[in-house]
Order: C-alpha cells, then sequence, then structure tokens
C-alpha cells in the first residue's frame, strides 16, 4: 500500500513538472564525510581538480544494488528508496544489502574468475570438483570467514577434490609444478606476476610448493592433494625463501605451505593486505588504487598511497573482516560522487574524482534483462560424466562453473577463468553485442514476449503513467519532464491501443548505455 502512495505522489510530481531536470546528480556538496574523503580530497585540491557532485538518490540505489549484491534494484525498493526522507538511508541500505543471499552469489562470481573455478581445459577440475569448490567459496562469503583465515585454508588444505571444496585451489593451475604454483599463489594472494620476478626469487618461494603431492582414487576423476614428504629429495638444500628475501629451513614433518601460509597471513606482510584491500576498491570503485590489481610491483605504485595505507590498517584493525572494508568504502563522498565529470585534467580518474562508469559484466546484464522482462535463460555444461543442467530460476551471477555454455555470456566477455587475472574479463562494448541488443531474436523474444514486461505494457494507467514505470523498472528512476514529453509525442494521439509503441520505448531505454552500464 505505501509503495503505491509513493508512486502516486511522485507520478503528481512529474506531471506537474517538477521532477528535476537533471536525475543523476544530487544538490549536495561534495564535501568530505569520512578519513576515505579527506584523503582523496586532499590530492584532489592540491593538484586543482574539482570532484564530481554527489550522486542523486536514484542513481546511489540502483549502484549500490548492482555493486553490492550484482542485481537491479526493483522498482518497488527504487521507489521507496528515492521517496525515503530519512539523513541515513543510505547508510541503512547498505547494511542491508550486505546481508541479502545475494551478496554469497555475486561475490562467488568475483571470486570464481580469480580462483580459476572451471570444469574444462586448461584447469579440468572435472563439475563435482567444481560445484565442492564454488560450495566453499559461497559458504565462506555467506558466512564472512576472516580474509586471512580464508587465504589460510585455501593454501593449507589437503584431501579429495570432491570432498574437501578448498583443495581445488591447487588443482585450478595449467601446471602443477612448483613454479607454476608460487605464480598462482602470489597473483592470488599477492597481486603480483611472478613470472616476471628473477629466476632466484621465484625458486626460493617455489620450494614451499615442492611437496604438494597428488594421487588418485578408485572413483573417477577424484584426486587427492595432500603433503608428500617424499618429494623432499627435490629440493637438496632443504630450505626456501620468502619474497621479501629470508630463508628458512623447512623441517621434514610440517608441510611447507603451513609455513608460507603464516608468514604471509601476518599484518606484517608487505603484500597480504595491501592486496586485497586494492582489489576490493578496485571492485567497488571501478580502478584500483595500484592500478591493475593483478600488477602490483616496485614501478607501479599507488595513486594515493595514504588512502591505499588507511584502507590496509583498517582491514587490519577489523581482523580482516572484508564486510567492514566494503562499509568503510560504500559509506563513503568518494564513492558516492556522480559519474559526471567536473574536471579535464588529466589525472581526475586515476585519483577518483568522479564514479568511472563501467559495462555490466555479462552475468550481471543478463540476469538485469531477465529480472525486467521475466524471463529465464537455459545453460547446461559441455563436459560429460557427468552434466551439468542449470535450473532455470537461477540467475547468470550464481553460476559455479566458468565452462558452462551460453552464446550470451561469451558475446558480453566473461571471465575465461583459464589463468586468474581479472582482465581475462573484457567489459568493453563491442559492435556485436550492441547489435544483439538491439536486434537479436533473443532479445525480442524477451522483450515482447516476457511476462513481467507483457503485463507491464498492459497496466491500467495513462500512456505517460505506463511510461514512468517503465523508467522506474529498466533505470531505477522516475523521467524527466523533457523524457515524458518525448516519450508521449512519440505515442500516437487518441490510439487505444499503445502496446507497440511503448514496447519501442523499453527496447530504447534497455539499449540506453545508462541501462547497460554502471554509473
Amino acid at each position: 500500500m505505501r509503495t503505491g502512495v509513493l508512486l502516486a505522489v511522485t507520478l503528481w510530481a512529474v506531471v506537474a513538472g517538477i521532477a528535476p531536470a537533471n536525475p543523476y546528480e544530487a544538490p549536495a556538496a561534495a564535501a568530505a564525510q569520512t578519513e576515505i574523503d579527506l584523503l582523496v580530497f586532499s590530492r584532489l585540491q592540491k593538484l586543482g581538480i574539482t570532484p564530481a557532485s554527489v550522486c542523486s538518490d536514484a542513481v546511489f540505489v540502483r549502484r549500490v544494488y548492482l555493486d553490492v549484491i550484482g542485481t537491479l534494484p526493483p522498482a518497488a525498493e527504487a521507489v521507496a528508496f528515492i521517496d525515503d526522507t530519512s539523513p541515513k538511508k543510505r547508510q541503512l541500505l547498505i547494511d542491508k544489502l550486505l546481508e541479502r543471499d545475494e551478496f554469497a552469489d555475486y561475490w562467488a562470481l568475483k571470486w570464481g574468475d580469480l580462483l580459476r573455478v572451471k570444469a574444462e581445459f586448461p584447469v579440468n577440475l572435472w563439475p563435482n570438483a567444481v560445484q565442492a569448490y564454488h560450495r566453499y567459496i559461497h559458504t565462506a562469503l555467506k558466512q564472512n570467514l576472516p580474509y586471512d583465515r580464508f587465504a589460510r585454508e585455501l593454501l593449507t588444505a589437503s584431501g579429495s577434490n570432491f570432498r574437501v571444496g578448498q583443495v581445488n585451489f591447487w588443482r585450478a593451475v595449467q601446471n602443477k609444478d612448483p613454479n607454476s604454483l608460487a605464480q598462482t599463489v602470489a597473483l592470488t594472494f599477492m597481486g603480483t606476476r611472478a613470472d616476471r620476478w628473477p629466476t632466484n626469487q621465484l625458486a626460493g618461494m617455489s620450494a614451499f610448493f615442492g611437496q604438494v603431492g597428488y594421487k588418485t582414487t578408485a572413483e573417477w576423476k577424484e584426486e587427492i592433494v595432500y603433503f608428500n614428504p617424499a618429494l623432499a629429495t627435490n629440493n637438496p638444500t632443504g630450505t626456501a625463501t620468502f619474497p621479501d628475501g629470508k630463508t628458512v629451513t623447512l623441517g621434514p614433518d610440517r608441510d611447507p605451505r603451513e609455513v608460507f601460509a603464516e608468514w604471509l597471513i601476518t599484518p606484517r606482510n608487505p603484500w597480504f593486505t595491501r592486496n586485497i584491500a586494492n582489489r576490493v576498491w578496485s571492485w567497488l570503485i571501478g580502478r584500483g588504487v595500484i592500478h591493475e590489481p593483478d600488477d602490483i610491483r616496485p614501478d607501479n605504485p599507488p595513486a594515493n598511497p595514504e588512502l591505499l595505507a588507511y584502507l590496509e590498517n583498517q582491514l587490519i584493525a577489523a581482523r580482516y573482516d572484508l564486510k567492514q572494508l566494503y562499509r568503510l568504502i560504500l559509506n563513503s563522498r568518494t564513492y558516492q560522487l556522480s559519474a559526471i565529470p567536473r574536471s579535464q585534467h588529466a589525472e581526475a580518474g586515476a585519483l577518483f574524482a568522479s564514479y568511472p562508469l563501467r559495462r555490466l559484466e555479462a552475468e550481471v546484464l543478463i540476469d538485469a534483462i531477465n529480472q525486467i522482462t521475466g524471463t529465464t535463460e537455459e545453460y547446461s555444461s559441455p563436459i560429460p560424466e557427468p552434466f551439468t543442467f542449470i535450473p532455470k530460476d537461477q540467475r547468470s551471477i550464481a553460476l559455479a562453473d566458468g565452462s558452462i555454455t551460453s552464446t550470451f555470456l561469451e558475446l558480453f566477455g566473461r571471465s575465461s577463468r583459464d589463468t586468474g587475472l581479472e582482465s581475462e574479463r573484457n567489459s568493453k562494448i563491442t559492435a556485436g553485442q550492441k547489435l544483439h541488443l538491439l536486434n537479436s531474436s533473443h532479445m525480442q523474444r524477451k522483450i515482447e514476449n516476457g511476462p513481467k514486461m507483457q503485463a507491464l505494457l498492459r497496466s491500467r494507467g495513462a500512456p505517460r503513467d505506463v511510461a514512468t514505470k517503465l523508467y522506474l523498472t529498466i533505470l531505477s528512476r522516475y523521467p524527466t519532464e523533457d523524457e515524458l514529453r518525448t516519450v508521449m509525442a512519440y505515442i500516437p494521439t487518441g490510439s487505444v491501443d499503445n502496446r507497440n509503441a511503448l514496447v519501442d520505448v523499453a527496447w530504447a531505454l534497455i539499449n540506453s548505455a545508462e541501462f547497460s552500464h554502471r554509473h
């Protein structure tokens, strides 16, 4: 009942011509509210860079839904938030979204890219192992497992790849030799590309992973990962060297992976906390303090060293509770800036003077289209014995296996999950993608036959009321008066059935950059 009243009141406002002309920016100034803002804005001020305005409530509700749970806000929830007058509504929404079930679904997708969760060549986890691996990641996120413990459990796991999901960290690699394992560990937990290190530095770290053993069982494709002391003969010196240059002697009765994990996850480690703090910032803001987040090295310094140090210290103080870091960033004015820049300075983007436009990930985009149209996708795995069939109502962000076939996901650049590099995901717009959204039978069936879209297009009310519902459903905001005038000019005057014209409006909104991008 409340949603209906809110919708009616706002419709009156739009009809009366008092809807804001600029739906993307709020009247509030971009004043610092948190320590993050002080660090970001002071750097901008020194360079004479003007930060963007604060984003509007309509932009914020859409942005934070997509950034935290990978899902569009339903129209009713967008309306309720936009019309809420509470000064703490943004903070309250952030807390609410961090506890939603979709949080674990979406962030398991993110981690699935880094941890190479897929069944087919060159990783060859096999569907049973993929499901176990994904279940471990999803459970860790749902229970908010501290990040240092998450890393330790992945690094030190032993057991069946079908039953102990985290051991698949040691199987989801293209090669199982110690050098390849060391490079995988360095990339995942240190954000650095160890294949570019001097040979002796990589060899010293590789010694920690020279006793990772693999053996098969009577169950087809099952493999046991374990500490195999017999492999110590491959390390004549019996020593290993940490990336910081410290050498240790490896005892015969202790898994060297445990020794490395203890060194890695301490707050004093110069790589561990910095890497994850930088990744989380990059995931939420769109660009790392160190850019790219997979390329941390001495000659690639942070754009704002004080900011990165602050994020590291806060994460350590929170005992590696990543949700606390999310809250810190999401509640900052820096995160809540508009995507409309107010400075043409060459360093404005790198110093976070505005929120960067980013195309939605392939999985998020198709889920958004399905949500507003009421349609589904059909997915299955090409890997035999067992085949993987996905229930029709499962969203794409919840897909465990990166090898699940999908023409749409492939076209829109999902990660191949071969290397663990974030750059494997391609979110650049291509001509093929534009044509698919604009002129494919796939999209036509969803828009013209989808039950939710059809119900909306046939809903009672004046054409401008239906148009307003389309804007709320697709763009999560009310249309401006100018936009409504354009829509009404397109709809034939005196027509009894406006469905075809309104279908065209839906097509146009779905094909807008505003729909396909985070902004």
